[in-house]
């Protein structure tokens, strides 16, 4: 019989913001976005919000970090004078 160490699987880690962060590629700003408004998977402890990255790939497979909203027109850049003149030679 095997003995109780042996027996015990590694837990997965709790990560930081951060460490969501760059795991998804993305700002912590982004992170703190889809706590609020997209339910990313997050548990808050004091004042630290927590994650387990298996529950964050999980949701993002499920589609959870997906932008709904079509992107608003972007205006074409406006080009000065000094972009637009041309010089002649003598």
């Amino acid at each position: 019989m095997p003995s109780g160490a042996s027996m015990m699987t590694t837990a997965e880690p709790w990560v930081s913001v951060e460490d969501v962060a760059a795991h998804l590629g993305v700002a912590r700003d982004s992170v703190y976005r889809w706590i609020e408004g997209r339910g990313l998977p997050a548990h808050k402890l004091g004042r630290l919000w927590k994650f387990k990255l298996s529950e964050v790939d999980d949701w993002v497979r499920a589609g959870g970090a997906v932008d709904d909203e079509p992107e608003a027109p972007r205006r074409p850049k406006r080009t000065t004078k000094s972009q637009t003149k041309t010089t002649r030679k003598s």
